[in-house]
């Protein structure tokens, strides 16, 4: 038996949570937040790295470059769906360390193709997909730090490890452009590329984008390793998860939390290039990383307030704020090129992406909540350890449902960059795209409201 596997493991007990549960939890958290961090990090870069090829010679049209930005978010939503299921498999420790480890992968292979502008679009393709390795590693982290918090703290554990892990896409528009400017690696990182603007002309290491994460993405690796446990008692099979895809509030779940989730990571996605498409005279990238800070820093706050209001109340007015944000968001763009008001379209994409982060925590928060009070109505009347097992079994679903609810909302990072694609390949502007997302957000809000917010809801929450 390994060391770090941890045989007893009972949050919902106060006596086992204060003497040793609470401390054990929080070093598995405070691993797994760093670790999520670069994974984000790494799953985004492309918003950044788009932005300056064609500065240094690479001759993409804007519909590539859109695809490079989409593509990260089609794998890693996809590798999420498998994702979702491997800590009880595997265990928490050790697919940390494993997915962790494998954004070196992609990380190394960017800095290395972007040296060469005679490197072909499909190995750039092949890259954008490979960064999906970020992308999927939320759903086994979100999953596996569910299994240590009692109910009551659930909403914190999962809204620092996801809100501050979310933090890495702002790290990664805060951090590319400041290392792209100067030989951080020296010799070992390779010569300088020569960016040319407007008949200007300097020096950029834009290899570093993917070499900054290596040392980084190591250090984390081995504090997984060695530093995280594994729970027996979340040890289960695929066919014993694979139980919630006949729960119907897998799918509700799924629904509404592509609604915040999948809205935060597919406008972080898409910001920089819209930013320079709408606004030609403004730098993207002094401005990019903010919506994504102020998305994961409201997550964090979202589940703080879920905990003491209730997940369904707050969520209902995520998206009516987003509602709102986005109706900002059309009146402040330019209409045929002309007009506009760069600080309007900013600051209601503040507030967008506070809306979609508030939100991500009180979908987040419903989750476990309702897969609690589902088996705990069951097993009603049978008799303490049918109550027990009703936990156990709880957790296993809500952990499940979690991670695969996550790989679901991740196709946003795909769509909403290709939906901003096509709607100005179309029409001329992303106009039809936004009107498309508003139209989406009231779906989510009639869900909400029947199912989970209003007086005598069939799932309160």
């Amino acid at each position: 038996m390994s060391r770090y596997m941890i045989n007893t493991w009972e949050p919902e007990t106060p006596s086992f949570w204060q003497s040793t549960g609470k401390a054990t939890a929080a070093r598995n958290l405070w691993i797994s937040i760093p670790a999520l961090l670069l994974a984000f990090a790494v799953w985004m870069v492309w918003s950044v790295v788009v932005v300056n090829l064609p500065n240094i010679g690479f001759t993409y049209s804007n519909n590539q470059l859109f695809w490079l930005t989409a593509l990260p978010g089609l794998s890693g939503a996809t590798l999420r769906i498998f994702y979702s299921f491997m800590v009880p498999i595997f265990g928490g420790r050790r697919w940390t360390a494993i997915s962790t480890g494998s954004l070196l992968i992609p990380a190394i292979g960017i800095g290395l193709a972007v040296q060469d502008v005679n490197t072909g679009y499909p190995t750039m393709l092949i890259l954008a997909l490979l960064c999906g390795f970020g992308g999927g590693n939320f759903a086994s982290s979100m999953a596996n730090i569910s299994f240590f918090y009692p109910k009551a703290s659930k909403g914190f554990a999962l809204g620092m490890n996801a809100g501050l892990g979310n933090l890495g896409v702002s790290v990664v528009q805060f951090v590319v452009p400041l290392v792209i400017t100067f030989a951080v690696f020296g010799a070992w990182g390779g010569d300088s590329l020569t960016w040319v603007k407007n008949g200007v002309s300097k020096d950029m290491w834009l290899q570093n984008a993917g070499f900054i994460w290596v040392p980084f993405i190591a250090l984390s690796t081995l504090l997984a390793w060695f530093g995280m446990n594994d729970l027996a008692s979340a040890k289960a099979s695929f066919s014993e998860q694979a139980v919630i895809f006949k729960r119907k509030h897998n799918w509700l779940m799924c629904w509404l939390y592509t609604g915040t989730f999948g809205s935060f990571i597919g406008y972080s996605a898409a910001f920089p290039l819209l930013i320079k498409i709408q606004f030609p005279d403004v730098n993207p990238l002094d401005y990019a990383f903010l919506g994504p800070l102020v998305g994961a820093l409201a997550r964090v706050a979202g589940g703080v307030i879920s905990d003491k209001l209730g997940g369904a109340r707050v969520t209902l007015w995520s998206f009516l704020l987003m509602i709102g944000a986005v109706l900002g968001v059309l009146y402040f763009m330019p209409q045929a090129g002309l007009g506009g008001s760069f600080k309007g379209f900013f600051w209601m994409f503040m507030l967008l992406f506070a809306g979609t982060g508030i939100g991500n925590a009180s979908t987040f928060r419903m989750i476990p909540v309702i897969f609690l009070t589902e088996h705990q109505r069951a097993a009603a009347g049978k008799g303490k350890a049918a109550q027990e097992q009703a936990i156990v079994d709880a957790n296993k679903e809500g952990a499940a449902v979690l991670g695969f609810t996550s790989a679901v909302a991740a196709y946003g990072a795909f769509f909403i960059p290709k939906s901003y694609g096509t709607s100005i390949s179309l029409t001329g502007s992303p106009d039809a795209a936004l009107w498309c997302f508003i139209g989406f957000y009231v779906s989510c809000i009639a869900i909400t409201w029947w199912c989970y917010a209003r007086k005598n809801a069939p799932m309160p929450c």
